[in-house]
């Protein structure tokens, strides 16, 4: 079995926030799906390790914010890659309003958000797959929605080539890779020492 083939199915990116005890919290989630229309109901898929995942359990609500693809990745960072047991992901961050249920959602870099209350909870394993009602939606904006696939091309930034320093023979062209040339290097092909050599950074 191939698991990469799981990367291509389409996903989209949502802001999943919820409250409890007074504490706002809210992570990334990539499984938000409508699953029935009458009555109205979307499941969400979250996994066990994150707060916000424990929070929802609590509380019993959840919004979830449609992400766009002018969505920067400095959302992404807040929201995805630090754990709001050790940070306040809102703290400083102003492009929030409150819903009529009280939980944060988006009001930039979302298309819409929605408001539900959970019904009932399948244990997945480790992800917990909350079924919902669906009590409020707002429509926010036209823009594209943010897919998986859209945020690993366009969003996420690309590795950057690490520089490798290189010393060049002048007088047979063999190449030695490393930050320093040592003081007694002599050169395998021609036997010329360190000073026949010019550093090049790549």
């Amino acid at each position: 079995m191939n698991p990469k083939a799981l990367f291509n199915i389409t996903y989209g990116l949502y802001l999943l926030s919820t409250k409890a005890n007074g504490k706002d919290n809210a992570c990334i989630i990539n499984t938000a799906v409508q699953v029935a229309s009458e009555p109205l109901r979307i499941s969400i898929s979250v996994n066990k390790g994150n707060l916000t995942h424990d929070m929802i359990l609590e509380s019993g609500r959840f919004n979830v914010s449609a992400l766009t693809t002018s969505t920067p990745f400095a959302l992404f960072q807040r929201f995805g890659m630090q754990s709001g047991r050790s940070a306040d992901k809102f703290d400083g961050f102003e492009n929030v309003a409150r819903a009529e249920n009280g939980i944060l959602y988006l009001t930039g870099c979302a298309n819409a958000y929605l408001c539900c209350k959970v019904e009932r909870t399948v244990d997945l394993g480790s992800h917990t797959l909350f079924i919902a009602e669906l009590e409020d939606a707002e429509v926010l904006s036209g823009e594209p929605s943010c897919t998986y696939g859209y945020y690993q091309s366009d969003i996420k930034p690309k590795p950057q080539a690490q520089k490798k320093t290189t010393w060049v023979c002048t007088v047979c062209g063999y190449v030695y890779e490393g930050e320093e040339l040592p003081d007694d290097f002599v050169c395998p092909l021609c036997k010329h020492g360190k000073e026949d050599f010019q550093k090049v950074q790549a």
